[in-house]
């Protein structure tokens, strides 16, 4: 997503297309040159779709491998390649650094992460009279346990409260 609107790029370029120098309207309107750049060769390209933005499907490993390749291989530029992929140069940078540093060029999960294995399982019906008798047999037994351990942590604390000389509390 640019951060400046179609018709503000539509004006700046048709601005350049006119013969107005990059750098001075640049530094007129405290714009990037390079980003300014880069709408001009766009719109020279591919017209107005062009300064629209840029393809948004998401690209194989080995699709990012072949276009870092050109240019850590083959030597072109930033600028020629995301021209000719019509791909953000910021999106051809990252994955060149991620190439260089060893990192893996697949696309990451998008979407909510998985469930903690260890979250409470969905209830579902037991199929037969067996496997209830196991659940319930299971359930008991992780209360009694929980009871127990209430049990020993009250019992812990009225004896720390003995022998600090303070009356146990009712509660």
């Amino acid at each position: 997503m640019y951060k400046h609107p179609f018709e503000e790029r539509l004006n700046i370029v048709s601005r350049l297309v006119a013969g107005e120098p990059i750098t001075v309207l640049c530094k007129k309107l405290h714009l990037d040159e390079h980003e300014v750049r880069m709408w001009y060769l766009r719109y020279k390209k591919y017209g107005e779709n062009g300064l629209r933005g840029t393809r948004s499907f998401h690209y194989s490993a080995e699709e990012k491998l072949s276009i870092v390749k050109e240019v850590v291989e083959k030597g072109l530029t930033l600028q020629e390649v995301s021209l000719l992929y019509n791909l953000n140069r910021s999106t051809v940078k990252l994955w060149c650094r991620k190439f260089r540093l060893g990192k893996s060029l697949e696309n990451s999960k998008r979407g909510r992460p998985p469930k903690d294995p260890m979250a409470r399982p969905k209830k579902k019906e037991a199929q037969t009279e067996f496997e209830k008798l196991k659940e319930e047999n299971l359930r008991l037994r992780a209360e009694n346990a929980l009871l127990k351990k209430v049990k020993a942590l009250v019992e812990e604390q009225e004896a720390r409260t003995r022998f600090n000389g303070q009356k146990p509390s009712t509660n």
